[in-house]
């Protein structure tokens, strides 16, 4: 492999990155909607929100990219590339991370909501000051862990022709017929990204186990 074929790659690294950021980033805040409102106590929002979190846990990632670009340009809407995955890892990271969060605000000891109640606080003030701090420290494990799982899920948008590291690896691995020589490369950069993330997300969850006891 020569330079000009690595430095393919690192431009393949560098639409993963992005493509991670954009999803996680999209992903988070709208994922904090639907947290809220799955435990917002109004029963047609949680059950719609539930909804949402079922049909994105409980089908394929590659199979919801497939209907973001080729179902939505059967109906007139045709997208590119870029813009397709970017809407596709944007709804699957909402519905995973709203139920992570929803996990982690139902974890809040209740007497915390209960005190804020008491001292008049309102929904808006009790989320922000209270229930929300607490919970984002408790879901930063399983967060950083998810995070992880979307970088490696980015290889499947390859599915739309976009080009990620994947997808570089593999047009490089055509050329010079080496894939074990290439391959390796590929998931020598995914495994830099990915390890540190895991370790940093393992020692949060032995300090958050640390300071329950």
């Amino acid at each position: 492999m020569n330079e000009s074929e690595f430095l393919f790659l690192l431009v393949g690294l560098k639409w993963t990155i992005f493509l991670s950021a954009i999803g996680f980033v999209c992903g988070a805040a709208s994922g904090l909607g639907i947290a809220l409102a799955r435990t917002s106590g109004i029963r047609p929002l949680e059950r719609g929100t539930a909804g949402y979190i079922a049909l994105f846990q409980g089908t394929p990632l590659l199979m919801q990219l497939f209907v973001v670009y080729y179902g939505l340009a059967l109906v007139g809407l045709k997208l590119d590339a870029w813009l397709s995955v970017a809407i596709g890892f944007t709804l699957h990271a909402s519905a995973f991370l709203g139920e992570i969060w929803r996990g982690s605000i139902e974890a809040v000891p209740k007497g915390q909501t209960e005190a804020a109640k008491a001292l008049s606080l309102g929904y808006v003030s009790r989320m922000r000051d209270v229930v929300l701090p607490q919970a984002i420290k408790i879901s930063l494990p399983a967060t950083i862990g998810f995070l992880v799982q979307l970088i490696k899920g980015t290889s499947l948008a390859a599915i739309v022709g976009f080009t990620e590291l994947a997808r570089a690896g593999t047009i490089i691995s055509n050329q010079i017929f080496k894939p074990l020589l290439v391959f390796g490369v590929v998931g020598a950069l995914y495994f830099l990204i990915c390890w540190p993330l895991s370790l940093y997300g393992a020692r949060l969850e032995r300090r958050l186990a640390a300071a329950s006891h």
